[in-house]
């Protein structure tokens, strides 16, 4: 699904005669930046989760 919208942007920017806002190394950067960022909520809900179980000692 990413990729198709990612396509229909591409070819609206060609039908508009735009250039592409950033150049591939920064959109590259940003994407990283996505993957790290849901990384680190996924990690601080599980952590806060943990909290919240009670465990038991064997």
């Amino acid at each position: 699904m990413s990729f198709a919208v990612g396509f229909l942007a591409g070819v609206l920017y060609w039908l508009m005669g735009v250039h592409s806002p950033a150049p591939p190394w920064i959109s590259l950067v940003g994407l990283l930046g996505i993957l790290v960022g849901e990384y680190a909520v996924r990690t601080l809900l599980d952590r806060r989760r943990r909290r919240g179980t009670p465990t038991t000692a064997a």
